[in-house]
């Protein structure tokens, strides 16, 4: 089970972070990446949220609960792939990127859900959806993004498709420690379950996979029933104060991103690692009852 913020952070690991703090080491290169919170409006309307459960033997976040999505690949920086919806540009001043950044994160967050889940954000025009891709041929596809055999900009035009941009909503972004050997430049994007598309159990990093209340998601985490790392928490938790789906969206139209780096501070007698400052009173008012 992984400690749900506030994390107690080991004291081995605040000494080592003081240490790339002061320069005495130099932290790991991040690798840009797109995560994308897919929902759906449950039986009483609140949001519920797609979750894949990572094999424990991945290198990263083995064993935990996720959202589908991954790194960025050079392909999907292209700038030839159909488009639809806001601009690369119009993304770049949302996301706090360069046009070309912006671009190749739209890419992969499209491109890794439909690698993850098997719902597709594109359709014919820039006012359609594609309504099913649960066919062979539609697999097949799947299976060659996947293993890189096919770029998303030729898997659009071989199917006459556009990237329904405009599908997607900026939620948050998130950036590992500087102590972790591993790290990762995350941008989180919202979006809705396609009108007529189904998720599918197709994923080679999961195990297994499963809709959720966000709220009862960030229950379940708090009862130790699922493992989480802190932004997965972080997120369900607050998505899950929204009331519907279209709630969620809308609340992402005014958000832009600024890059949040966990870092080290107090708590009690040992340190911890912060979160952003809109999402404590959250976690303060659930441990309080809690």
């Amino acid at each position: 089970m992984i400690p749900l913020p506030p994390v107690p952070l080991p004291a081995h690991l605040a000494d080592l972070a003081a240490e790339y703090a002061d320069g005495r080491r130099e932290p790991a290169a991040p690798r840009d990446a797109a995560t994308v919170v897919l929902q759906r409006a449950g039986a009483d309307g609140r949001p519920e949220i797609y979750l894949l459960r990572r094999h424990t033997t991945m290198a990263f976040a083995g064993g935990m609960c996720v959202f589908p999505g991954g790194g960025v690949d050079p392909r999907d920086y292209d700038h030839t792939v159909a488009w639809a919806g806001p601009t690369p540009a119009e993304w770049a001043a949302r996301l706090g990127t360069t046009e070309d950044v912006a671009r190749a994160l739209i890419c992969a967050a499209v491109r890794e859900t439909f690698e993850e889940s098997g719902v597709l954000l594109a359709g014919t025009s820039a006012d359609s959806v594609v309504a099913d891709t649960t066919s062979d041929d539609w697999e097949a596809d799947r299976v060659a993004l996947e293993s890189r055999a096919l770029s998303m900009t030729d898997f659009l035009d071989q199917r006459g498709l556009v990237l329904r941009t405009d599908l997607l909503g900026i939620w948050s972004g998130w950036l590992t420690p500087v102590f972790e050997p591993k790290r990762y430049r995350t941008w989180f994007f919202v979006a809705r379950l396609p009108e007529g598309q189904v998720t599918r159990d197709v994923s080679s990093e999961s195990s297994e996979v499963v809709w959720i209340p966000a709220a009862e998601a960030a229950d379940q985490a708090d009862r130790g029933e699922l493992a989480m790392l802190p932004p997965t928490y972080l997120t369900c938790l607050e998505v899950g104060t929204h009331a519907t789906p279209d709630d969620v969206l809308a609340a992402s139209t005014s958000r832009t991103v600024e890059m949040f780096t966990p870092s080290v501070e107090p708590l009690g007698e040992g340190f911890t690692l912060s979160m952003p400052d809109w999402l404590r009173p959250l976690v303060a008012a659930r441990r309080a009852v809690s």
